[in-house]
């Protein structure tokens, strides 16, 4: 059993090598989640390219279910960690306490719109009859099985909060490799499975959130941890709701945007045919390979920003800030070189025909032209995270994603067709990241003024 965190540890250790250490696990179990969404399409791919665009379709929906988890997990981890960071434990596990009933609450909710509207949902995107099956009966089960989703991600990031980033790896590591095996097994029916098709490929990534989320909570409740739960004796308290979603709130809405952009994107593309939106989401699939490890980083960067804000330790917060965006930018500048060099070989794991081919490698090589500056834009929006000013991270998204992308996305479109709405993402990307340069620095100044004058 893992030993407890010393309550010190954030604000203590040697900076490079406590961020490797709690970043690192994050980095390995996102990796190997990105892994396997890029073999889940893989393998729906091998049933039609109808099925791969269905997906890509059911791809906004399922952000919605990430972007509840995640920006209630964001909350949830920096208020975590700035209480333990000024010393008050019965506070943060009181805190802890009532994310689980708001991950219960949210799985119940959720479940039953998947039950009543899935066909409603896939059906806002396009009128094609086949894509609205395909879409509607695998969205349907993910719904039915999002209570598993808000577990898993709400008490990995109550761990996260105290440092712990261990057992957040594992329980990613189960889910993602039980998925890979469940896969092909329920897709295509091998030995005593059935074939199930799409509807297979749903059931095996509920099956193992199930099984993932089933393991994190034994550990919570049974390991060694500064974190103590005792829903025995549970009182609800709107402040502690309140301090959660005032950082939280920001970043969920961002992921919100995420889903209303990609949903949006879909829309223009749907004039120009499946193959265009199958392209647009074999794209969201190998990007994941590039951020996943930038928001893997995120989840050793948080803590420790965050509790020595809370410690009002400047030195410490500058250093872990240049480690971080150091680390973010090789991160997305390998990523680029990657979809520069390889684009064609990319799309072809996941189908080989000529017009997916042509479509795919424009849209990989155009996309990833800004990804070396996503990276350092991705932690400078933790960094307002840690610190609990979430409407900075917000305004930023929003501007990149609805104010910028959509429109140009929608005008490019317009000019010339294909051949210039990639173009879209890294025009916004560039606005976005001036922008939030000037912003960080100028917020910064202040913070590290304020603390400087009170030690």
């Amino acid at each position: 059993m893992e030993q407890p965190i010393k309550s010190n540890r954030l604000g203590t250790e040697p900076i490079v090598p406590l961020l490797f250490k709690l970043a690192i696990p994050s980095i390995l179990s996102m990796f190997i989640q990105a892994f396997y969404n890029v073999v889940d399409s893989i393998f729906v791919a091998k049933l039609s390219e109808k099925a791969l665009a269905a997906l890509s379709l059911a791809f906004p929906i399922q952000m919605i279910l990430i972007a509840i988890g995640v920006g209630t997990g964001i909350g949830t981890s920096s208020l975590i960690s700035r209480l333990l960071g000024s010393g008050n434990e019965k506070r943060a596990s009181i805190a802890a306490e009532h994310v689980l009933i708001i991950a219960v609450f949210y799985g119940l909710f959720i479940g039953l719109l998947g039950i009543l509207f899935s066909k409603y949902f896939i059906s806002m995107f396009t009128n094609d009859p086949i894509l609205i099956d395909y879409g509607s009966r695998y969205i349907k089960i993910i719904l039915i099985g999002s209570l598993f989703v808000f577990i898993s991600i709400l008490c990995n990031n109550i761990l996260r909060g105290e440092g712990n980033t261990f057992l957040p790896m594992i329980t990613m590591l189960i889910g993602s490799i039980l998925n890979i095996i469940l896969d092909p097994l329920m897709i295509f029916g091998y030995g005593f499975f059935p074939k199930l098709g799409i509807e297979g490929a749903a059931i095996a990534t509920v099956l193992s959130r199930a099984i993932s989320s089933t393991f994190i909570l034994l550990m919570l409740f049974k390991g060694k941890h500064q974190i103590k739960l005792n829903l025995k004796k549970f009182s609800f308290d709107p402040t502690i709701l309140k301090d959660i979603y005032q950082v939280g709130f920001p970043s969920m809405t961002m992921q919100f945007l995420a889903s209303f952009m990609i949903a949006g994107l879909n829309a223009i593309l749907g004039s120009y045919g499946s193959t265009s939106i199958a392209a647009l989401g074999i794209y969201f699939r190998l990007q994941s390979f590039v951020f996943m490890p930038v928001f893997g980083l995120n989840q050793g960067y948080m803590p420790i920003m965050g509790y020595n804000y809370g410690h009002k330790n400047p030195y410490r917060m500058k250093k872990t800030m240049k480690v971080a965006f150091f680390i973010a930018f090789t991160f997305t500048t390998l990523g680029f070189f990657m979809l520069q060099l390889f684009p064609r070989e990319l799309i072809k794991m996941f189908h080989d025909s000529p017009k997916l081919l042509e479509i795919g490698t424009d849209t990989l090589k155009t996309i990833s032209i800004a990804f070396p500056i996503i990276g350092p834009a991705i932690i400078g929006s933790t960094t307002f995270q840690a610190i609990g000013k979430g409407i900075p991270s917000l305004i930023l998204s929003f501007l990149r994603q609805i104010i910028l992308l959509l429109p140009l996305a929608f005008l490019l479109a317009k000019i010339d067709g294909l051949n210039l709405i990639w173009y879209a993402f890294p025009i916004s990307e560039c606005i976005a990241f001036i922008w939030m340069v000037f912003w960080l620095k100028k917020t910064l100044k202040t913070v590290f003024s304020d603390m400087e004058e009170n030690i």
